[in-house]
């Protein structure tokens, strides 16, 4: 496929498949930079070795389409054999009843299937490949009958917001048991596409919709959102305002515990097909690099003081300026999106220009 908003430029062509890609076409040749090669089956075994050691809470396998690896499940077995928890991340259509059977064995606990609308001309549209929103939509039956905890993740822009509401009724109906709406960050060809990003008014009608389909299908569906943490103070402000007190204390609570901030950096780090390590998959850029697997050991890399990216990206409450500086939320939210905010101003501490929750925003 070509996704129109793949944050990674990913496609079918080797010669397109850099991360650092760039320009209307994608080639890694008007990037000016040379095709890495992926991480061969040892190397890709000697990274997983490393994150056993290190006890990471989860490895997600994304791409791309990870699927089409031919060492896919020699990879993951590996990775469950060494008792990592495992999730999957894909387009959903190589997922025949055989191959579901064969995921829930080897031990992937989740799998996020990609829906870009709740019609096959909007999805297909997307995916740059006809046919893929039938086959995408049999993957997610195959995963669900096959016992596999299952989710819906739907890229929200102008283009496909309306088809919003159909599309939780078709995951209610495949008895799909999350919901992922995934706001547009500009990255890979997701910045070719970033006058798709929804206006305030938008952003809030969706926000409005979540909130009450969250409090509706409480118990039978999860429903999240992604890319935004600065969602979070809008629903606790939607449950202040109702007076469900015991939710927003408790809503409240867990967030002061956990925090809601991007974890980019800091819970959160993303290694591509040819073993670069970034703070999250939105910033796979150049300026953004904080090393390589074939180079130095992930732990290495993740662990040493002296890296002044990841360590930037630890503090990023000290660095934030514009509206999520003086923010009375900022110690939850920790300033939403910084590739935004990047994208918008040439400033990576800049406030995240999707926050609906200031007057700023709404001009």
């Amino acid at each position: 496929m070509r996704c129109i908003h793949c944050y990674i430029s990913a496609s079918p062509s080797p010669a397109t498949t850099s991360v650092f890609a760039a320009g209307k076409s994608g080639t890694a040749a008007e990037a000016g930079k040379e095709v890495e090669e992926e991480l061969s089956t040892e190397e890709a075994k000697a990274f997983i070795e490393d994150l056993a050691a290190m006890r990471i809470p989860l490895l997600m396998f994304t791409g791309g389409e990870p699927l089409v690896r031919k060492d896919f499940f020699e990879i993951a077995e590996y990775a469950n054999a060494l008792r990592l928890k495992t999730a999957l991340s894909t387009n959903g259509t190589l997922i025949s009843e055989s191959v579901a059977s064969r995921l829930r064995d080897c031990g992937i606990e989740y799998v996020g299937i990609s829906l870009d609308g709740a019609s096959e001309q909007t999805h297909d549209e997307f995916r740059a490949q006809r046919g893929s929103f039938k086959k995408a939509l049999q993957g997610l039956k195959n995963c669900v009958e096959a016992g596999l905890k299952t989710g819906i993740r739907f890229t929200v822009t102008r283009f496909n917001y309306k088809e919003l509401p159909a599309l939780i009724e078709l995951a209610l109906s495949l008895k799909v048991p999350r919901f992922c709406v995934y706001w547009l960050v500009p990255s890979g060809r997701g910045s070719e596409i970033y006058e798709q990003q929804l206006k305030h008014a938008e952003v809030l009608e969706i926000l409005n919709f979540l909130y009450r389909k969250a409090l509706e299908l409480s118990g039978k569906m999860e429903i999240l959102t992604v890319d935004a943490p600065q969602d979070a103070i809008f629903f606790l402000q939607k449950l202040k305002e109702d007076g469900l007190e015991e939710a927003y204390e408790s809503g409240l609570k867990l967030l002061e515990f956990l925090g809601d901030a991007c974890s980019a950096g800091e819970r959160v780090a993303n290694v591509d097909p040819a073993g670069n390590v970034y703070p999250c998959q939105f910033a796979q850029m150049p300026a953004l690099k904080v090393g390589n697997v074939r180079e130095r050991k992930f732990s290495e890399i993740w662990n040493d003081p002296e890296n002044e990216i990841l360590r930037a990206f630890r503090e990023k409450r000290k660095h934030l300026k514009g509206a999520c500086r003086t923010c009375e939320f900022k110690q939850i939210c920790g300033g939403g999106c910084r590739i935004r905010a990047l994208s918008a101003f040439g400033d990576i501490w800049a406030e995240d220009p999707l926050c609906p929750l200031t007057e700023e925003q709404a001009k």
